[in-house]
């Protein structure tokens, strides 16, 4: 009896010890599966201690640059736009939106691993050397560029104008490297330029009118007023507006050159985050429109942020055409987060959508019919647009330079030919009463 009762005594003890270890492990895997901070900082700090305590070169692990490499190694894993920038990087953004810097005149970005060129801006060294959209940086003055942030990448090619830096390109789907060495230099570009690369904006065949946007700055807005002025003083009949090659810029330009051409109210576009600030609605306030303007818009994928807005603003409510290639696909929102200690948080808060509410962001802009262009077609028609850059060609080169065809121009010019002699059909005769 005795032994029965101990026995059992024990196999009890034995079951609660299991129901009670049991609960404990699934509770702990619990808590790992759980999105919970504290106890994932703790290990954070676990890993941070041993490192510091034990790793071979002391001299690499100060607390403040391990840090610092957390921080970058962290944000790394969530887009190429989102950045960390220690306190400098960050004064240096703000120089950069208060004024001039030097540079190269080339816009990057990440792209399937690789820094990227988004576009070269018109008359920047990167430009006139022949620097590409697509083109594939590897190389900065001999250092490989694998794993390189935008913002290094950034950091690396700007400086004192008048110094040099070389840079190793690939171009796609060449494999081997080719160097170029560039001149820094200051940038400052017109960004709204006629068919010429000037500012003169002549009327072309059947009353075309035509204007180019290198990127949204503080004027285009007003800049593209003037030269539609220009143009429908000349009788512009309908308008190509090349976005080909336009990096972006700033939001509120985009939404100022939309609203030209759209009613008062009618919506441009929206943001969306997971926080409810960062929903916002931008709608056309309708002044300076020009409605009546038959309207292509070019694009390629040099096109990028605030002119996939435009573009694909424009072509959603049918108020242009849109032609070429498809375009970059970058429409996500950054937010400057400034930190106590003077650093800063370029972090992705939001992303753009077109009035149907089609997303940009990685997806781009879709045209309405495709026109390819070859990039040894592209290259030429550059030079042939560049001021003073035929001239820098051998005669060879020279010649076929200046017989070069912007094909997708071309495509829009004729379209609109077209639109143009069937509005004039279907308008009734002068001094007569329409049919009823």
């Amino acid at each position: 009896m005795k032994k029965s009762f101990f026995y059992g005594l024990v196999l009890t003890v034995l079951a609660l010890n299991l129901i009670l270890g049991s609960q404990i492990y699934l509770s702990n895997a619990a808590d790992q599966e759980r999105d919970d901070a504290y106890p994932n900082i703790a290990q954070f700090t676990r890993v941070l201690e041993m490192i510091h305590q034990n790793y071979v070169d002391g001299d690499k692990v100060a607390y403040k640059a391990l840090i610092n490499g957390a921080l970058k190694g962290m944000i790394t894993t969530l887009d190429p736009h989102t950045e960390y920038m220690e306190p400098r990087k960050f004064d240096d953004l703000r120089k950069d939106t208060s004024g001039e810097f030097g540079g190269l005149g080339i816009v990057i970005a990440v792209k399937d691993t690789f820094i990227t060129v988004v576009t070269p801006m018109d008359d920047s060294p990167g430009h006139k050397a022949g620097v590409r959209s697509g083109d594939r940086i590897v190389k900065i003055d001999g250092k490989t560029t694998e794993k390189m942030t935008v913002g290094d990448a950034v950091k690396k090619l700007r400086g004192e104008p008048g110094t040099d830096v070389t840079i190793s390109v690939v171009r796609p789907p060449a494999t081997a490297a080719k160097d170029y060495k560039l001149t820094r230099a200051i940038i400052k570009v017109d960004t709204v330029k006629d068919v010429n690369g000037r500012r003169e904006f002549p009327l072309g065949e059947n009353k075309v009118g035509y204007v180019r946007l290198t990127q949204f700055g503080e004027h285009t807005a007003d800049d593209l007023e003037r030269a539609l002025k220009i143009l429908e003083e000349r009788g512009a009949q309908s308008l190509v507006m090349d976005l080909r090659d336009n990096p972006g810029g700033l939001l509120d330009q985009a939404v100022k050159v939309c609203e030209k051409f759209l009613p008062r109210g009618q919506l441009i576009v929206s943001t969306e985050g997971r926080n409810a600030a960062e929903k916002s609605v931008f709608n056309a306030s309708g002044r300076n429109k020009h409605p009546n303007l038959p309207m292509v818009i070019l694009i390629n994928g040099g096109s990028a942020s605030a002119s996939e807005i435009v573009a694909g603003c424009l072509q959603d409510l049918k108020r242009a055409y849109v032609m070429g290639e498809k375009s970059f696909g970058k429409g996500s929102v950054q937010s400057i987060l400034p930190l106590p200690d003077g650093a800063a948080l370029r972090l992705t808060t939001a992303k753009y959508y077109t009035p149907s509410h089609k997303v940009i962001h990685e997806h781009g802009i879709e045209p309405d019919s495709v026109v390819p262009m070859s990039l040894e077609e592209e290259r030429d028609m550059m030079l042939k647009r560049s001021p003073g850059g035929v001239d820098t060609l051998e005669e060879k080169d020279r010649e076929r330079v200046q017989k070069a065809r912007d094909t997708q121009l071309d495509r829009a010019t004729d379209y609109l030919k077209g639109v143009t002699i069937l509005l004039s059909q279907m308008k009734p005769e002068s001094g007569k009463v329409a049919a009823k």
